[in-house]
């Protein structure tokens, strides 16, 4: 996450809380506003500032991107399993549509899976598009998201039931 620690162990917050002498809610403050890949790279919560940093040499904000890969890997892998397989995998919104290298790192190493990226098709930011290989057996596809839509769409629905 941007800025939050994600799963943790609850007890972290009484094992930090008595170390660092700060009460719980500063903990949890922490766990919350100043962790994720801000906390990783000590640079930001935006991945264009990552990708920056990771360009001029800048080794945690390398890490914190690659650490997102990972979990996102690892969530994929956990949901397929569960599911027993997947037709697709969708990327969107702001660093599903517009990062081509965050998506390229999600999806290498899982043709194991048959996930398959199709790195000339996956060089695309905010246009609706599969950028999966032909030959992968799970679809992957950019959408855009257009929240403004879905908001109007909301709003209609709920003033025409009143």
């Amino acid at each position: 996450m941007g800025t939050r620690s994600g799963g943790i162990d609850p007890a972290v917050i009484t094992f930090i809380s008595e170390k660092e002498g700060i009460t719980a809610d500063e903990v949890i403050n922490i766990l919350n506003k100043k962790s994720g890949v801000a906390g990783i790279s000590g640079v930001s919560s935006d991945f264009r500032d990552l990708a920056e940093a990771e360009a001029q040499g800048n080794e945690r904000a390398a890490l914190a991107l690659k650490m997102f890969a990972w979990r996102v890997k690892y969530y994929i892998g956990a949901y397929m399993a569960e599911m027993n397989g997947a037709d697709a995998i969708v990327f969107t919104a702001g660093i599903g549509e517009n990062d081509i290298d965050m998506r390229k790192q999600i999806c290498s190493d899982l043709d194991g899976l048959g996930i398959e990226l199709d790195e000339e098709k996956n060089n695309v930011r905010g246009e609706e598009r599969i950028v999966s290989k032909d030959s992968s057996k799970v679809k992957i596809l950019v959408i855009p998201t257009n929240e403004e839509l879905m908001i109007a769409q909301d709003t209609v629905e709920i003033v025409s039931n009143l």
